[in-house]
């Protein structure tokens, strides 16, 4: 039988990323935008990248392509209009948010039986379909396209117009999805007033799915969809949560028999992650600072640490077991609040509960690999001189797909789902997925039903509830309405006496402690004394204090300035100093303050640390 060959292998195809993540920005400039990540560890961008010129975030886009597979699941090429294969891309967006039911605690944990009752939002309305935003579907089917027919707009919410966004395509003819520009308001224009529910409000996020219709030659191949969500900004780029959304994934993949489980796990891919996103947090939390930040006892990154933590020798194995049981085991249930991750968990409450789902924990998986590494069961392949992959184009046709894949979600949050910053608590329930990362979609001939005015703990995980097909806006629905509200909301170290940093919420999105411009700029000046550089260093800034008193006054503040809170940047620091790290992330607050020259030897040093290497960890 005669081996088949390039196009006439393939036998189907799949977009990839299979969940992608666009994020809304106020800019209104033709280039305010930026694509999202689509490595694991993508190289930094230069000093106010994430601004237009005039100081407004920009839009992160979900790009999209499409991968065609041969009969063995190989990947044979990306396909691509520029090269002659004809794609008809569709994409539906929608938010369900002021139609659906208020937020009071994830519904899948013990303590919802207690909490207040999931009754409709806007409960006065009798229209219901007059709170969804729904502007139907989009298609687009050429290279380089964009225009106001791609636009979602015609969606209305109490009767106002709310745009959601647009698709464009790149030269080549890969989707980029555009969410909204932030927009959120009250149709009587009063002021919000609840973390997450606030009725007569809406916003412009939203989700839905992303389907393809591909002909190769004349042959229409069958493509797995996707789906994309349009989440809040991301103020803290770089930064990977301990327990990323892509780690919750892979545990419900597993623990569903979707993936084998793994047994040997790989120091560099799976142990070094958590541990280099515990450290990372310094830059966003005091509390986390003063616990794994750079010179102090359990910053993991320093190279003789680092070094001893990667060996699988008996020598080092106590030390290994130390630093394995310092996490939260779920198993244990533990009501403390000092085993790592500092996280507040689905049921924290002010006072904390003694529950041991007050606090957050990785995943039964990380647990696992944990414990080999502990064990000394684990592949030592640490190098100290590796460079990740850090574009999607240097990346082995073969691994494409799975990088896009995780790449999306490695820099969603899996924290406490509070409900959470992009999605929250149905991600964790295997019935949401067609497949490994990819969720299952609701037909048009299998409506959901009508809940009824109170939304159940019973009717939300029943069989063939909204933990199963889903729809536009099914998953945006859960969120806060705005989603200002609860990013203005959700802080760290709510009880002082026992800290005041710590546990945290979201740090790894929304940044608690910052090292201020202002400070930063001190650390860099040598001319200072070296008292007053370590005392600038140390001294975090509270991110939330562009917010003003007052907590109603905030969430104003933030709907109509969210653009105003910093973005934590990746700076040069001091080279080959013990109490400086050669890398620093700084909020960028100020930054608009630089004189053209600064921002030049700034960028300048930047690229320098680029090329040194200075930049890996």
């Amino acid at each position: 039988m005669r081996e088949k060959r390039g196009d006439e292998a393939i036998v189907y195809a799949k977009i990839h990323p299979s969940i992608g993540v666009a994020r809304v920005g106020n800019s209104s400039e033709e280039d305010g935008f930026y694509i999202g990540p689509q490595v694991v560890d993508p190289a930094p961008m230069l000093q106010g990248f994430y601004r237009d010129a005039t100081g407004a975030l920009k839009r992160e886009v979900a790009e999209f392509r499409i991968y065609g597979y041969d009969g063995l699941g190989n990947v044979v090429r990306e396909l691509r209009m520029d090269e002659g294969v004809q794609i008809t891309w569709s994409v539906e967006l929608a938010n369900h948010k002021a139609a659906w039911y208020t937020f009071q605690l994830a519904m899948d944990i013990p303590e919802a039986v207690s909490a207040p009752p999931s009754k409709r939002r806007n409960a006065s309305v009798s229209d219901r379909n007059s709170l969804s935003i729904r502007p139907g579907t989009r298609s687009i089917d050429a290279p380089g396209a964009q225009g106001a027919q791609f636009q979602f707009d015609g969606g209305t919410c109490f009767g106002i117009e709310v745009p959601l966004g647009e698709l464009r395509t790149d030269p080549a003819g890969r989707l980029w999805v555009f969410g909204g520009h932030g927009k959120s308001a009250s149709c009587e224009g009063k002021a919000p007033t609840d973390f997450a529910n606030n009725d007569g409000w809406y916003d412009d996020t939203s989700d839905g799915p992303v389907t393809a219709r591909v002909h190769l030659g004349e042959r229409e191949l069958t493509v797995a969809p996707a789906w994309v969500v349009v989440a809040p900004p991301n103020y803290g780029p770089q930064q990977k949560s301990v327990r990323t959304l892509y780690a919750l994934m892979t545990d419900v993949a597993i623990q569903a028999g979707h993936l084998p489980t793994p047994t040997t796990p790989s120091f560099r891919d799976d142990i070094l992650p958590i541990l280099k996103a515990t450290c990372d947090l310094q830059w966003m939390n005091a509390g986390f600072a003063a616990g794994f930040g750079y010179g102090m006892a359990q910053h993991f990154l320093a190279p003789d640490y680092l070094n001893k933590l990667a060996r699988p020798d008996k020598i080092h194995a106590e030390l290994r077991r130390t630093v394995a049981n310092g996490f939260r085991n779920p198993i244990d249930n533990d009501v403390s609040q000092k085993p790592w991750p500092w996280v507040y968990g689905d049921a924290m409450d002010i006072p904390m509960p003694v529950s041991p789902r007050a606090m957050n924990a990785l995943t039964a998986t990380q647990l696992a690999l944990l414990e080999r590494w502990a064990e000394g069961d684990f592949v030592a392949d640490h190098d100290p001189a590796w460079t990740p992959h850090r574009s999607i184009a240097v990346v082995p046709l073969q691994e494409q797909p799975a990088m896009l894949d995780r790449a999306s979600l490695e820099f969603c949050l899996a924290d406490a789902f509070h409900p959470g910053c992009e999605v929250t608590w149905p991600v964790r329930h295997a019935s949401m997925y067609m497949a490994p990362y990819r969720w299952r979609h609701r037909g048009a001939e299998d409506p959901e039903p009508d809940y009824g005015t109170t939304l159940t703990i019973a009717e939300a995980t029943s069989y063939g509830g909204p933990l199963y097909g889903q729809f536009p806006g099914a998953l945006t629905r859960w969120m806060a309405i705005p989603w200002q509200t609860d990013s203005a909301s959700c802080r760290s170290g709510y009880d002082k006496q026992y800290d005041p940093y710590l546990p945290t919420f979201w740090p790894a999105r929304v940044p608690n402690q910052v090292l201020s411009d202002e400070n930063y700029r001190k650390v860099m000046d040598t001319s200072l004394d070296r008292a007053e550089r370590l005392e600038a260093y140390h001294l975090r800034s509270d991110w939330d204090r562009t917010l003003g008193p007052g907590a109603d006054h905030q969430l104003q503040v933030m709907v109509e300035h969210f653009d105003r809170q910093g973005i934590v940047e990746v700076r040069p620091g001091i080279a080959d100093d013990p109490d400086f790290p050669p890398v620093m992330q700084v909020e960028d607050r100020g930054g608009d303050d630089l004189s053209h020259e600064e921002r030049k030897l700034t960028d300048q040093g930047m690229r320098r640390a680029l090329i040194n290497g200075t930049l890996k960890q």
